[in-house]
């Protein structure tokens, strides 16, 4: 077999980082050692994976097609290693845990100290997705349990859901904003006539989603729930902002709330993971966040 993980990786790593000066400074290897096995490659296959006709090398078709099935055996390859140790030993050797951008992260830290005072050598991953990134990190294996996924569960085999409370959103604008001084309720139509604020859904296989947004909306997509709720204070865009952050500038004047007839109001969360691929430290997890209040639990942490 011509093709090798190391190459593989060295692939994944170009392309990540767009130079080979800096894949081989991420790799912690020299800038020729990459050309060569590249260029071996290219060889043994009888493939131009890069056109070098510019500047700066770029991958061809080919190059790509290797690129991104590559990864998808690099992922196999990676799976297979932690469910052997899974086995083997019972306690994962990684435990990846993605929290949905919603949840207050600040929230998770005694349950980190926790699970480290027992002194197991799981190593954790914490991660954040937004929207159906989270549904869709499940799916493509970015993490193995998930907390604070919202809206219809995937079609998923052995999956397990379980509610963990959910969460009122308020519709608000800047107090200048020709929406402020509108009589309510406002109607959908009218809202769709300024530009919206979302946030951009990190989903990779799953069909990303917006919330709280017409169809023919202008939307200003912003990547994290603190930059959403930044531009609609300073009058950019409108939308809905979680009831817990939007109280304090609705009290102080910065914000003003306004009702939308025909706007969902409430989003319920879920905590969820692979039923077949539940080990030690998994099920501690589970355990520890399992509670129909978790999302209430973790919201009142931002008051503390």
């Amino acid at each position: 077999m011509k093709l090798s993980f190391e190459v593989l990786e060295v692939l994944d790593a170009i392309d990540r980082t767009g130079t080979f000066a800096e894949a081989a400074e991420l790799l912690h290897r020299v800038p020729s050692s990459l050309s060569y096995l590249v260029q071996k490659l290219e060889s043994d296959l009888e493939v131009n994976l890069f056109d070098r006709s510019g500047r700066r090398a770029k991958f061809t078709h080919a190059g790509r097609v290797v690129v991104e099935e590559g990864r998808r055996l690099l992922q196999g390859a990676e799976e297979l290693e932690l469910k052997a140790k899974r086995v083997q030993h019972g306690w994962e050797a990684d435990l990846r845990i993605c929290i949905d951008e919603i949840l207050p992260f600040d929230a998770i830290w005694p349950h980190v100290h926790a699970f480290y005072d027992m002194n197991m050598e799981t190593r954790l991953r914490l991660s954040r997705e937004v929207l159906g990134g989270t549904w869709d990190a499940l799916i493509t294996r970015r993490a193995d349990l998930v907390v604070g996924a919202a809206g219809d569960p995937p079609n998923l085999p052995n999956l397990v859901t379980r509610p963990i409370g959910s969460m009122r959103h308020i519709f608000v604008v800047a107090p200048g904003h020709p929406l402020a001084e509108l009589p309510e309720p406002l109607s959908m139509e009218t809202v769709a006539r300024h530009r919206g604020a979302v946030i951009g859904d990190t989903s990779r296989e799953l069909m990303p989603r917006t919330v709280g947004a017409a169809a023919t909306q202008n939307c200003l997509t912003l990547p994290t729930l603190a930059g959403k709720l930044a531009a609609q204070l300073e009058g950019l865009a409108v939308g809905t902002i979680p009831e817990c952050l939007a109280t304090a500038p609705i009290a102080r004047g910065e914000l003003v709330a306004k009702q939308v007839f025909g706007m969902r109001d409430v989003t319920h969360f879920y905590m969820a993971w692979r039923e077949d691929e539940t080990g030690q430290a998994m099920r501690w997890w589970i355990d520890r966040l399992d509670s129909p209040d978790l999302v209430e639990r973790f919201v009142s942490h931002l008051y503390v």
